[in-house]
């Protein structure tokens, strides 16, 4: 993998003031080879050279995280974790585009309409000629490595994200559960995760669905200056 930065910009959100690293990568594999491009965001706060920052690699999801679905858990764990990186003070986001498992949008789409008709997600996925998971966190790995992270505490249930991490020789200190409340229409493909994909802990579906989310200060003067004080200086 040939990974390239392209892009370093300081990034004000409602959480925090992020610095925001943006990647292109070109990756090869096969006989005869292939040759294919990804691309990937990185959203660090504060010094990523302190002991295990915390880490999410997370997904892109358009119909959850543009349009606010509730058939999934994807947007609700973005905000958890960038809320939780905001209070550290410490840690970084990798923001992958790796809808749908790795299928894309459109095809997660006919996944849904299938789901619509009775199967799971995985079984949708199946039917479609697809991967149950076709996604790999090689270029997540490759940007861990690349900004000096050898140890980490990664926010996560899925124990493909961890096998990646921990194959690539960084040590996870800890896992933190990414465990948001679920609702009517995800439980179930929250119990096909817990079930048949294996995640670790994952939110009862019974609870209620995670409230708007108050802006909690973090905006303000205040926790603007905090998070400015941690931005790494911008080059």
């Amino acid at each position: 993998m040939i990974l390239k930065q392209i892009a370093d910009v300081d990034f004000p959100t409602r959480w925090a003031h992020f610095r925001l690293l943006a990647f292109d990568a070109l990756r090869s594999s096969g006989a005869p080879l292939r040759e294919w491009r990804e691309s990937a965001l990185a959203l660090i706060l504060g010094d990523l050279q302190r002991e295990s920052p915390l880490v999410r690699i997370h997904s892109q999801c358009t119909t959850g995280e543009v349009f606010h679905s509730l058939r999934c858990d994807c947007r609700d764990q973005l905000q958890m974790a960038l809320r939780a990186i905001a209070r550290e003070g410490n840690g970084v986001l990798i923001y992958e585009q790796q809808e749908g498992r790795g299928i894309g949008l459109m095809e997660k789409l006919r996944a849904y309409e299938l789901q619509d008709h009775g199967l799971d997600t995985i079984d949708a996925n199946l039917r479609l000629g697809h991967a149950v998971d076709a996604r790999d966190y090689a270029l997540a790995v490759s940007i861990l490595e690349f900004l000096g992270i050898r140890s980490l505490r990664l926010i996560s249930n899925n124990p493909q994200k961890i096998d990646a991490v921990v194959s690539s020789g960084i040590r996870l200190a800890e896992r933190v559960p990414a465990d948001v409340p679920g609702n009517p229409y995800s439980s179930r493909y929250l119990a096909t995760k817990r079930e048949r994909l294996r995640h670790f802990s994952m939110t009862a579906p019974d609870l209620p669905v995670l409230a708007a989310e108050p802006l909690d200060g973090l905006c303000g003067s205040q926790a603007g200056a905090e998070s400015r004080g941690a931005l790494w200086p911008m080059s």
